[in-house]
């Protein structure tokens, strides 16, 4: 490939959004992706393996026919099916309905990450996905605690009533407000012409595990996602027996973890634009481009060092995740520390940093996966998620029992260790993901010119 030739394409913008119009979008939807996180954890969670699959459907769509369309689909799923909850009358019906309800919500992360790729250049990415990433999880960490306070005091119905008049809400506002953002749809220099839906499109996320490089960061990423959730899915437990709090302090146990979420995601997201700035100086400055040249938004060229400006700040991020995660079970594995007067402000300040580096990882895996899949970024999202949901999955599935056999001290240390071991497949993608990435591009193109011919 000629990389001098991919450098000096000009994209021609098709959406020219200023800074707070992005913000805007982001926000409208951050907001829509809050339902996810919420629907996941507020109620019945052994029904979230609907809520894995349901993302390759809606998002392999919204890349092809547009993500207004699919985010208005999905919502009126999600709406519907929380009619049928708030009024079902028996646990069947009940049952059908919340996987339904997860059908509709679980869309909602991997077609706001394919809007971010839509209308953010590479140079502010990382900041809107950090953000971006950083409510979606906020609302994970905050979800057993409002479902909990509503439970409690109204009963589970009004939960689902709750979940029907913010979803109706947020429905509103984007029939209203959000623009079409997929390129093939928004682009004011192409005639547009209605896309084939066919199978192939519904198997191009499995396709992208054969990927060396995005299979790599997607086990990576997906073993500290199940690192994470199974600290906080043993909160609970953990605190109640260690400090014997009530199921009010038990519900506040869980803000610590929710304010690492937006910290970490906040810090990264500014760390990882200015690393992309500081690569892409470098960059123009080895191939003599001049300093107010604009690398295509679309598509980095191929000899663009996309994985050093990602993970730049890896090396120091995922060691003190280690060791927050090493420390953790063992400040609540002795009666004699945990009733010590304020002990329990140390397993709180370790449960933030497990939760600010934990999402820090989250938010330049994500990134980073996007920046692989160009034009693909709702389909790399929903494969992303799909991978790391169920490697979490399994984790939450063996922690208690590994409480139980290990000890909290034991169980932590383990899981510290795991991370550790996965770590190499950073430091692989580091040294070797340029190359394939290369390679990949390549072959795209070819198959590319290909098609062309045979269409002559």
């Amino acid at each position: 490939m000629d990389n001098r030739a991919s450098i000096a394409r000009v994209e021609t913008p098709y959406y020219v959004f200023s800074y707070k119009e992005k913000w805007l979008v982001v926000v409208m939807i951050g907001v829509a992706g809050l339902f996810s996180g919420l629907s996941s954890n507020i109620y019945f969670p052994a029904l979230d393996t609907v809520a894995k699959v349901s993302p390759l459907f809606w998002g392999s769509l919204s890349d092809t026919i547009g993500r207004r369309q699919i985010y208005i689909y999905s919502f009126l799923v999600y709406i519907i099916a929380n009619i049928g909850l708030s009024f079902s009358p028996s646990f069947i019906v009940l049952f059908i309905f919340r996987g339904l309800q997860a059908a509709g919500s679980a869309s909602t992360v991997s077609i706001g990450n394919g809007v971010i790729q839509d209308i953010i250049p590479p140079a502010e990415k990382g900041g809107f996905i950090s953000f971006y990433q950083a409510i979606r999880n906020f609302s994970i960490a905050i979800g057993p605690v409002l479902g909990g306070l509503i439970a409690n005091f109204l009963g589970f119905r009004p939960i689902f009533i709750f979940f029907l008049a913010l979803s109706t809400f947020t429905f509103i506002v984007i029939v209203i407000f959000l623009p079409e953002t997929l390129r093939s749809i928004a682009d004011r220099d192409e005639l547009y012409s209605s896309p084939q839906i066919t199978a192939k499109i519904f198997v191009e996320p499995i396709l992208l595990l054969k990927e060396k490089d995005i299979l790599l960061s997607l086990i990576f990423g997906g073993t500290v996602y199940a690192i994470w959730s199974m600290v906080t899915f043993s909160t609970t437990g953990l605190f109640k027996g260690s400090f014997h709090l009530n199921e009010l302090l038990l519900g506040l146990a869980f803000i610590p973890n929710g304010l690492g979420t937006i910290v970490g995601s906040t810090i990264i997201g500014n760390l990882m634009n200015r690393s992309y700035l500081e690569t892409e100086k470098a960059y123009k400055q080895r191939n003599s481009l001049p300093s107010t040249y604009t690398l295509p938004k679309k598509s980095l060229p191929a000899d663009f060092p996309i994985e050093h400006a990602r993970l730049r700040h890896i090396k120091w991020i995922v060691p003190l995740f280690i060791l927050s995660t090493a420390l953790y079970g063992f400040f609540l594995a002795f009666s004699a520390f945990t009733s010590m007067p304020g002990w329990i402000a140390i397993p709180f300040m370790l449960q933030f940093l497990i939760a600010a580096t934990s999402n820090a990882v989250f938010a330049i895996n994500q990134t980073m996966v996007s920046d692989l899949c160009p034009g693909r970024g709702a389909l790399s999202t929903a494969i992303n998620n799909l991978v790391r949901c169920s490697i979490g999955a399994v984790g939450v599935s063996l922690i208690e029992q590994m409480i139980t056999q290990m000890g909290p001290g034991g169980a932590f240390l383990g899981l510290a260790f795991i991370t550790l071991a996965v770590t190499p497949m950073v430091v692989v993608q580091w040294y070797w993901g340029g190359k394939w990435r290369m390679e990949r591009m390549e072959r795209m193109e070819e198959k590319n010119v290909a098609q062309k011919g045979v269409g002559l």
